[in-house]
């Protein structure tokens, strides 16, 4: 294994000749300062704030003696690093030492040190200090806050992702987040138990990554409701759910369809989500389904009156948010009807290489969290 750093530094004090160590344990402020290397837990960023003070002490001794290689504004490195790395109170003991080498520079060379780098420093520390702050309250160090986010959006996107389909099934979806953010308030949720999958398209109201801290919360609950309780029983658990969480904060739409992948049977039930559309092989036309409800967590007794269906070879099923069919000031059914007319395209060209032109020509003109699941048969 290899030597931690506490270690490490124990080792090279040994190494050191014995008259050379005796002679260094009496400068008491040597002394003081290997003892608090040493001390305590947060021993990693000690390391890190007494290298960056070394760093920060190198420049600007290195800015007297040459200009081009060590300007006074290089220190803003180590203020940067330390808003990365330190916690509030060891980054402001930081900018002490930065603030006395500036000044030391200031003092050789007045004219090195003018208003440009002075409030290059100033920016870059009010800067530092905040991101410190904010890492501080959330109790992590360094990039791993972002880590924890980019992690976090993965495991949206994978939950997302549907299950493996049999032999004549395809299904496809699409996700386009407002402003090209990587959350949104749309998700999708989905099942495979044998021939019976089942799919959630849930809209938590809002857009963008206002609605995405509540749309992470509530993509884990539903997708361990999914498959875990009667079929009849999800849009009604998740409203419970809801409920108990007591939220002030808008509204939560919702959509669940069951197929069964053996004889093509499927219920779909909304509450307050946009119609479910099927399109019929056989008539070539778009219907509109009658599924209507409630949305989540209003009530406290989620009634849904599903509709029933059976795919057939050639028929699809759509699934969407309002993101792709609402727009101010205009009737909901005007959008649906103009959705309904770009999606007679996918038609000829296949529903998996239409299904994002679709989603994206519906997008073009709305600043709004959009999502949309197509299932066929082929």
């Amino acid at each position: 294994m290899p030597d931690t750093v506490p270690e490490m530094l124990q080792r090279l004090v040994h190494l050191l000749p014995p008259g050379v160590r005796a002679f260094l344990r009496r400068i008491p402020l040597l002394v003081r300062i290997y003892g608090w290397l040493r001390r305590g837990k947060a021993i990693r960023e000690r390391y890190v704030f007494t290298g960056l003070t070394v760093v920060a002490i190198v420049l600007g001794m290195a800015a007297t003696e040459s200009r081009a290689w060590a300007p006074p504004a290089a220190l803003v490195l180590t203020v940067v690093g330390g808003g990365l790395l330190l916690k509030v109170r060891t980054l402001v003991a930081l900018l002490v030492v930065v603030v006395a080498m500036t000044a030391y520079n200031a003092a050789d060379d007045p004219a090195e040190v003018g208003p440009g780098t002075i409030a290059t420093l100033l920016i870059t520390a009010v800067l530092a200090l905040t991101l410190a702050r904010t890492r501080q309250q959330l109790g992590v160090q360094g990039l791993r806050g972002d880590s924890m986010l980019l992690e976090l959006r993965d495991r949206l996107r994978r939950q997302g992702e549907l299950p493996e389909l049999p032999e004549g099934w395809d299904a496809q979806v699409v996700m386009l987040q407002a402003g090209g953010s990587s959350f949104g308030g749309d998700f999708v949720v989905s099942a495979r138990t044998g021939d019976i999958l089942e799919v959630a398209l849930v809209d938590v109201s809002g857009k963008g990554t206002d609605a995405g801290t509540r749309a992470l919360m509530l993509s884990g609950a539903f997708g361990g409701l999914l498959g875990s309780v009667q079929p009849d029983r999800f849009l009604p658990a998740c409203n419970d759910y809801l409920h108990r969480q007591r939220w002030d904060e808008g509204f939560v739409t919702a959509v669940h369809l069951q197929v069964d992948l053996a004889t093509g049977e499927y219920t779909v039930e909304s509450a307050g989500h946009p119609p479910a559309v099927q399109f019929d092989a056989g008539t070539g036309t778009w219907q509109v389904s009658s599924a209507k409800g409630v949305v989540l967590g209003v009530v406290p007794d989620l009634r849904c009156e599903p509709e029933r269906g059976t795919l057939r070879p050639g028929d699809a099923l759509l699934l969407y948010t309002d993101g792709l069919v609402e727009s101010p000031g205009r009737d909901l059914d005007a959008g649906i009807d103009r959705l309904l007319g770009e999606a007679e395209r996918l038609v000829p060209q296949g529903f998996r290489k239409g299904a994002k032109e679709l989603v994206q020509t519906m997008a073009a003109a709305r600043d709004d969290d959009c999502a949309l699941v197509l299932i066929w048969r082929t």
